[in-house]
């Protein structure tokens, strides 16, 4: 187990779930339209979340305050008890390494690694040796559908090979929670849906929760919940019991 030890006290305000937004606004500098303007939001443990809306609905502006990535305008983000914006930037830095799991569109692969040090990577720079970093790493692939893959850069994979390969990076390091900002979007229906169902797959046996910003109602019916943002709030929040 590679999880943050952090002893921050937990304020009372920020439980109730594993992750926890409340009145979140966000305001770009150099513009008056927030992005954002007053979300709440909680997430369970194990929970899958799809977040959906038109563009410039918010989605990925959300993510990425929920992941520490941005500071809200106002309003907080409080992670297992942990308000993220008194962490500060490092202490939000070290969490992303050790509590968050990130899978991107194009996958964000080093091209001039391996696979096996691709995923390996997040923790070597949480200060795992190397050994021991691509040891738990290689335990990902035959899962993943992986199998005789882990020495071939990212040029040698196919599309759905790569994010295969990224969510192995995501997963490597035991998160809480994985965050996948259109994981689906450069991939056809088909290939689509196999990252999917790997991905909720490991998230799974992982008890993590996921958070999927997509535009695709197919990808969001993988989840067990889909929230929709609009003009940066939100107007519905659904759960399907049978996920």
């Amino acid at each position: 187990m590679f999880r943050s030890t952090s002893s921050t006290a937990v304020d009372p305000r920020l439980t109730g779930g594993d992750l926890v937004a409340a009145d979140l606004v966000k305001t770009y500098p150099g513009t008056t339209t927030p992005a954002l303007r007053g979300v709440n939001l909680t997430i369970t443990a194990g929970e899958s979340v799809a977040v959906m809306g038109p563009s410039g609905s918010g989605k990925t502006t959300l993510l990425h305050l929920l992941a520490g990535v941005l500071t809200p305008t106002s309003g907080w983000v409080a992670w297992r008890g942990r308000d993220l914006v008194s962490l500060g930037d490092a202490g939000r830095t070290r969490l992303r390494r050790t509590d968050f799991g990130f899978v991107f569109q194009s996958g964000h692969l080093l091209p001039e690694l391996p696979a096996i040090e691709n995923v390996a990577l997040p923790l070597m720079l949480a200060g795992v040796p190397r050994r021991a970093a691509t040891a738990r790493a290689a335990e990902l692939f035959p899962p993943l559908g992986l199998d005789g893959l882990t020495g071939r850069r990212p040029g040698e994979l196919s599309g759905g090979q790569a994010q295969r390969v990224a969510i192995a990076r995501a997963m490597v390091g035991d998160p809480g929670v994985v965050f996948a900002d259109e994981p689906t979007g450069a991939l056809d229906q088909a290939t689509g849906s196999e990252v999917m169902e790997h991905l909720l797959r490991r998230c799974r046996t992982a008890h993590a929760s996921l958070v999927v910003v997509t535009h695709d109602e197919l990808v969001a019916r993988w989840c067990s919940r889909t929230v929709r943002l609009r003009d940066g709030l939100v107007v519905a929040d659904d759960r399907v019991s049978s996920r």
